[in-house]
Parts: C-alpha cells; sequence; structure tokens
C-alpha cells in the first residue's frame, strides 16, 4: 500500500460499524478484552453525533477503511491552551508497517497546528504494547514523566 494515496478524512455514521469493530479488536489485541459491542455502538454513535466530545479521523486506501484514531480535548489552565489526547489507535494487520498511522498522525498534528489553541498531543499505551510505543516515539513523540492512575466508577 502507498501512504501517498491514502485518504485521511474526518469519520461519519456510515463509519460507525468500522469503528465499532475497530475499538473491538484493539481491546482484544492490546488488553485481552472483550467488550460490549452495545455499548461500544453506543458510545462510537455518541461521539459521532457530538462534536463537542471529540472526533474520529479515518485513513482510507482505495475506499477501504484501513485505521483511525480518535480525538478527544483536555483543557490545560497551565498553559490556557487544550492538548489534544488520540485514542483509539487502530491499524488493519493487513496495513500495518505501511505508514498508515504515520499519516493519521501527521494529519492531526497539521489539524491541530491549523486550529490553534492545541499546546500538545498526547496519549496513552499500554506497557507490553512494544511496537505501538515505538511507533509513538519515532514519530517524534516522548515518554511523558506521569503516571496514571484510575478509579472506575462504572462497569
Amino acid at each position: 500500500m502507498e501512504t501517498d494515496i491514502l485518504t485521511i478524512r474526518i469519520a461519519t455514521e456510515d463509519d460507525l460499524e468500522t469503528l465499532a469493530t475497530f475499538n473491538e479488536a484493539m481491546a482484544r489485541e492490546t488488553e485481552d478484552k472483550t467488550l460490549d459491542p452495545a455499548t461500544v455502538r453506543a458510545g462510537v454513535h455518541a461521539l459521532l453525533n457530538d462534536p463537542s466530545r471529540g472526533f474520529y479521523l479515518v485513513a482510507e486506501h482505495e475506499s477501504d477503511v484501513v485505521g483511525a484514531l480518535m480525538v478527544t480535548t483536555e483543557w490545560s489552565d497551565w498553559r490556557n491552551a487544550t492538548f489534544w489526547w488520540l485514542q483509539s489507535v487502530y491499524v488493519k494487520p493487513s496495513a500495518r508497517q505501511q505508514g498508515v498511522y504515520s499519516a493519521l498522525y501527521d494529519h492531526v498534528k497539521q489539524q491541530a497546528r491549523t486550529e490553534g489553541g492545541v499546546c500538545g498531543l498526547r496519549l496513552y499505551v499500554e506497557r507490553s504494547n512494544v511496537a505501538a510505543r515505538q511507533a509513538y516515539l519515532a514519530l517524534g513523540m516522548t515518554e511523558a514523566s506521569y503516571c496514571m492512575y484510575e478509579e472506575m466508577l462504572t462497569e
């Protein structure tokens, strides 16, 4: 696959099933988790229909969606600007190691610069996902000094 013939675009409601399938596959691959399909579809639908929650970008090759990522925002009072969080990053296995994620990342970075008011891009990754960590480093991201903690209030 040649990345110069990839199309990067904002996802639409027509992409809901593909995005939900990608999210389920990512959870299985990276965390060995099985997600509830109805919940995932409702979550993707909610974001697609409410731009204040964020947006998805998809990468298409010959009308086939081969990769995607979701962008959500975090306000930083320290910087008086917004961080864009990259989440739900997924590339089809058959399209990996072919520049799909790089194309998505370059697009989101350019979009953030064009929009303005975005001070940085962030993401989190499973510690054991060595391939993803190497990809992020290769694109110029650095490992942050923060540890992440959570307390789940719902399942």
